[in-house]
């Protein structure tokens, strides 16, 4: 922690009283839910980035449309320039509605729906559809979005969750406490044994929530994609040690990481420095994520593509035991809509 953040610490509980005030408040109905017609599988974390959100709808989307069901992602858009609630294709400006959304409608092929107001942009989806199936949203980050209710709550933890802090001293939008809510819990294959004491505990609190195992591997778009032996990488996401760490585990070791913030929109003087770094470091080629590829405009690649190859790298997601874990999110979902008086059939 930097010691700016560290000097945050005393802020954290301030916070955390006003984020477990809120969701205390919404449990006990004081505060306003809307129900969407069809049911609502949410897909979110405790952490403000960097959990994984973004490819594990992308995989439950592929799971549920192989299982024959239609399915719609809604999802917010984070620094999207548009204040409207519509639909995303993927050929669509990611300036316009946020990286993230274009990315899942490039990667999930499923409609993509996005908005502040998650309940109406459900609302828009369902007047969109067109398919005769059983329909359901998945909503994308949608652990904090209170105001919408959800059929079924999955949220990924991390260990690297387990050991931070609260905003603004850390990246933490709530306790580790409030993941006791999830009906299910995504933890990483190379995380499940250290994180079982944490979830052992939270289950001693009182919560009956079920266990997903998954495993992460990266690849390279494209297929036949060959990284350069001397590649630069660049990357502007919330944890991009992680995305360096993944590359040298799949051996494709870069000679440096070129670092920017978040959701970063690149412009022209991002090309200058990662350029820049690119002569100095003698690199022969580039890897970045298809999250950050989205947001470079075709100039921009040619650009770089003048001095080496851009290769992408994507992050795949499988879950362990994709049959037991379909069978518990269909009987979750069928249950919650008998007790609702909505008798609607599923299937396997």
């Amino acid at each position: 922690m930097n010691r700016l953040r560290k000097n945050l610490l005393p802020l954290s509980p301030v916070y955390e009283a006003i984020v477990s005030a809120k969701r205390r408040m919404h449990k006990l109905g004081w505060l306003r839910q809307r129900r969407l017609p069809s049911p609502v599988i949410s897909v979110g974390s405790v952490s403000a980035g960097g959990a994984g959100k973004t490819p594990m709808v992308v995989m439950l989307a592929g799971i549920l449309r192989r299982r024959g069901y239609a399915v719609s992602i809604l999802t917010r858009g984070y620094g999207r320039a548009s204040n409207l609630i519509e639909r995303v294709d993927a050929n669509d400006d990611p300036a316009w509605h946020g990286d993230e959304p274009v990315l899942l409608a490039q990667r999930s092929g499923a409609p993509v729906f996005a908005g502040a107001d998650r309940y109406r942009a459900g609302l828009l989806s369902e007047q969109d559809w067109r398919e005769d199936k059983v329909r359901v949203h998945l909503l994308d980050d949608g652990f904090q979005h209170l105001r919408l209710a959800r059929n079924v709550d999955i949220v990924l933890l991390t260990l690297e969750d387990v050991r931070d802090h609260l905003l603004p001293a850390g990246n933490l939008r709530e306790p580790i406490t409030a993941v006791a809510d999830a009906d299910v819990v995504v933890v990483r294959e190379e995380e499940a044994t250290e994180i079982e004491g944490v979830l052992d505990q939270l289950r001693g609190e009182g919560s009956n929530f079920t266990v997903w195992t998954i495993r992460r591997t990266l690849g390279l778009a494209g297929g036949d994609q060959r990284l350069p032996p001397l590649p630069l990488a660049f990357c502007g996401i919330a944890r991009p040690d992680n995305f360096t760490r993944m590359l040298m585990a799949s051996r494709y070791e870069p000679l440096e990481t070129v670092t920017f913030p978040d959701h970063h929109p690149y412009r022209e003087a991002d090309m200058v420095r990662i350029l820049d770094r690119f002569r100095i470091r003698g690199a022969n080629g580039f890897v970045t994520t298809e999250k950050d590829a989205v947001k470079l405009t075709p100039a921009m690649r040619e650009r770089l593509e003048s001095v080496g190859p851009l290769i992408l790298a994507r992050l795949n997601v499988e879950l362990l035991n994709e049959k037991e874990a379909l069978s518990q999110l269909v009987q979750m979902v069928s249950e919650l809509d008998r007790r609702k008086g909505q008798e609607r059939p599923v299937r396997e």
